[in-house]
């Protein structure tokens, strides 16, 4: 892939993916599915991103935004149906979650999506600054293990990326089960100059977010036992 990223950019010299890329076989309509659809609604990193990412969608859009590792897709596909007017990218490297989100926009017929099968790094890198309204990592893989936390998604060189591509006011929120992973977040994003957090009682961090479908994720985090809490970030006035 020819590099796109922009001048001063981060640099993924020293950064891997890490997570599964494969899980067990898709069937044959799955791979059907993912083979004709996804280079359908798949961003083209090779060409420079549009100054204007509202572009990238056949229909009008108000606002774009960006979700990293969708999982079982059921969030995005939810938010697609709700807001017609925003233009949702997604981003999961997992083949059978991407293979599943596709068959599952083809159903309800969503136009407002893209996608991207890879590294979220590059997506980040692609786009132009103050171009995203608002960024969601929601149930992120926790690396729980103390020597793995470097492997987690949010770390200071991925909240400068999420700062630069942010507009002013614009909102990063995070949701997890994991205690250590939610105080990691907190600690960063509290942190970290470009972001505020606007919290002010209990209430804010453990009510979900407003018409929030839960996930599977979610579910399992129930059955045994945790509860979750829902971050929100804004981006600091320029």
């Amino acid at each position: 892939m020819t590099d796109k990223r922009p001048s001063g950019s981060p640099t993924r010299a020293t950064e891997a993916f890490f997570g599964r890329r494969k899980g067990k076989p898709l069937r044959a309509s799955q791979a059907a599915q993912l083979e004709h659809g996804l280079p359908t609604f798949r961003l083209d990193l090779d060409a420079p991103a549009p100054d204007d990412l509202k572009s990238l969608f056949p229909d009008a859009v108000e606002r774009v935004r960006l979700e990293i590792g969708f999982g079982g897709g059921e969030h995005l596909i939810h938010r697609a149906v709700e807001q017609p007017s925003t233009g949702f990218i997604g981003v999961e490297p997992f083949v059978n979650s991407m293979a599943k989100l596709v068959g599952r926009i083809e159903e309800v017929g969503a136009r407002n999506i893209r996608l991207h099968d890879d590294d979220a790094t590059q997506v980040l890198d692609w786009l132009p600054a103050a171009s995203i309204d608002q960024i969601d990592l929601l149930y992120p893989d926790p690396w729980p293990k103390r020597k793995h936390w470097k492997r987690r998604f949010v770390s200071p060189v991925n909240l400068d990326r999420f700062a630069r591509v942010l507009k002013p006011g614009g909102l990063f929120c995070f949701a997890s089960d994991i205690d250590t992973y939610v105080n990691w977040t907190l600690l960063h994003c509290r942190g970290h100059a470009a972001f505020d957090w606007p919290a002010r009682n209990a209430s804010d961090w453990l009510t979900p977010y407003d018409t929030w479908p839960s996930t599977r994720y979610e579910a399992k985090a129930r059955r045994e036992g945790r509860s979750s809490a829902y971050l929100t970030f804004r981006r600091k006035e320029a």
